[in-house]
């Protein structure tokens, strides 16, 4: 819209968080929108490391060790009460109200992101993970956990699900060519989060802690300021291209060419969760993250119980060893715990850039095969006492997990249209949410269940790792039915323009091609964004790699 002078001053200025102001000029580097996409996705990726906190809150006042609540203290009452410290299993409770609530608003409000644009959902995104952030803050000072549970279970869940989506559909228009790639590399960002926030936790933490406080309450102070710095920063540095944008000398394949997987057409948010394929991409995804969340969450006793003593060169089972021993074994877990989480990340970028040229489906084949044949093997692994083998078993399995959560926006794209692909992938975040239910209940009660009939800890999660094989294959054979989308689901041609005109796109019409080649004074620009979320992330990286050398020892 271009800026016309009146009696009054200026008029028809876009709004400064409309999606109309932030559409790119011609000469515009494409490469500027991967860093903004990351400067979000680092900072609500710290909900994966919120268990940092959970041990210092647990005696925010005994400073030393926890005051008791009263044996026969009404759970409401110690909602509400200061007197006494939270448990743990208190304080979790924010952490599922994290993926519940990411779940719930990604599918409520990604229809109105792809209308409203990344910039103003990114900003949202901010307030409400930082003030969520804030909140918690008064609620640890104040000592009143519903204040932690509603600022950053609630609210900050909130500000997950919209800065999780926010960048999707526009990656996807801004890379038509590596969808998987683009994608990938955003979503990289949310699972590197807790790598760079959790030490930078850990070290706020220590800094103010003193003898008579804990020191998170002012740790969340800190950590609410520096995210939305880059929260804000990332934001307001979303660009979307124009209408029939394609980079500079890249030719889509003709239609009877293509791969009949990938559309060249478009699907409305409210037609798409009603067809065969979001109902079958749900349960893939649903599968492949459930087999992977349970594990990832129990990585730590899983390796101390299945190989107990063996860690440190003897034969003594977990229940044989002293306390010293089992401190030193649950250092080796910690390590174990933080080379999992490096590949989960790596395997975001990796798996999400080599569907680009595997394909979706394809890409899907792989996790559910391959997952299906180490998960089965595991168990012997285990009883063989290979520790190395075992490790790598996991580490290829985590690197799926993350793969399938950074493939599926592209899938969504090649099977419903990129025009509404950010509020449809919205929606299939309920797989999520279901998976991080039933991934945890599967490993726990049956490994409770397990150690309660008298099996030994070296095989109570057996039963379990074959269990989790099965949903593997359960995931394959809903793969094996994903079709190309029948016509009748489709928008015509008025239909896309009128949405397009809901969503404020605007440049060339669809039947006009546009491109260009990036300026080139930002090239700079861009490698400075990159160094922005580089740094910190490369930095996470390091101390991960710290903790896990005790592995190699």
């Amino acid at each position: 819209m271009s800026t016309s002078i009146t009696a009054g001053g200026i008029a028809d200025q876009p709004a400064f968080l409309s999606k109309e102001r932030i559409i790119a000029k011609p000469g515009f580097n494409r490469w500027l929108v991967p860093p903004a996409a990351l400067a979000i996705h680092l900072c609500i990726g710290m909900a994966y490391g919120f268990s940092v906190f959970w041990l210092p809150l647990s005696k925010a006042l005994g400073i030393t060790k926890p005051v008791a609540c009263a044996p026969d203290m009404s759970f409401i009452s110690q909602v509400f009460s200061s007197q006494c410290d939270w448990p743990i299993s208190m304080l979790g409770w924010i952490y599922t109200l994290f993926f519940i609530f990411l779940g719930c608003s990604a599918a409520i409000w990604g229809g109105w992101l792809e209308h409203a644009g990344p910039r103003k959902a990114g900003v949202v995104s901010a307030l409400c993970w930082c003030g969520g952030l804030l909140i918690s803050a008064l609620g640890i000072y104040t000592h009143q956990i519903w204040l932690m549970w509603v600022g950053s279970g609630v609210i900050g869940g909130i500000g997950l699900g919209l800065g999780y989506i926010s960048p999707v559909s526009t990656l996807i228009k801004w890379f038509p060519d590596k969808r998987g790639m683009a994608t990938g590399m955003a979503i990289m960002g949310f699972g590197g989060g807790a790598m760079v926030g959790a030490p930078l936790a850990a070290a706020l933490m220590n800094h103010f802690a003193s003898p008579t406080g804990v020191g998170v309450w002012q740790s969340f102070l800190v950590m609410a300021a520096i995210y939305f710095v880059f929260m804000i920063g990332g934001a307001l540095s979303y660009r979307v291209p124009p209408t029939g944008w394609k980079p500079e000398g890249w030719t889509p394949a003709p239609k009877k060419a293509a791969n009949a997987m990938i559309t060249h057409r478009h699907v409305h948010v409210n037609v798409a969760w009603k067809t065969p394929q979001f109902r079958l991409v749900w349960l893939v995804l649903c599968l492949n993250v459930s087999a992977g969340i349970g594990i990832l969450g129990m990585a730590s006793p899983l390796l101390q119980e299945v190989f107990g003593g063996k860690l440190l060169g003897n034969d003594l089972p977990f229940g044989q060893l002293d306390a010293v021993q089992l401190g030193q074994i649950a250092a080796i877990a910690a390590g174990f715990t933080g080379l999992l989480s490096l590949f989960n990340i790596g395997g975001r970028f990796f798996w999400a850039s080599f569907s680009d040229y595997l394909g979706r489906k394809n890409t899907y084949f792989v996790f559910f095969a391959l997952g299906f044949a180490l998960y089965a093997l595991i168990p012997n692994l285990g009883h063989l006492g290979s520790v190395a083998l075992f490790v790598a078993a996991f580490c290829i399995i985590l690197s799926m997990y993350g793969g399938g959560f950074a493939t599926v926006p592209a899938y969504l794209a090649d099977l419903f249209g990129t025009q509404m692909v950010g509020a449809i992938h919205g929606r299939l975040l309920t797989a999520w949410a279901a998976a991080g239910v039933l991934g945890p209940v599967l490993v726990n009660y049956l490994r409770e269940y397990q150690l309660s009939i008298g099996v030994e800890r070296a095989a109570a999660y057996d039963i379990t790792l074959y269990i989790l094989a099965g949903l593997l294959v359960l995931g394959f054979l809903c793969n094996l039915m994903v079709r190309p989308v029948a016509d009748k689901y489709f928008m015509t041609d008025a239909e896309l323009a009128a949405e397009q005109a809901l969503g404020h796109d605007k440049g060339a019409d669809s039947t006009t091609s546009l491109e260009w080649k990036a300026a080139p004074g930002t090239k700079p620009l861009a490698i400075a964004a990159w160094l922005v979320v580089g740094i910190p992330l490369a930095w996470g990286v390091w101390v991960t790699l710290q903790k896990t050398a005790v592995l190699f020892r």
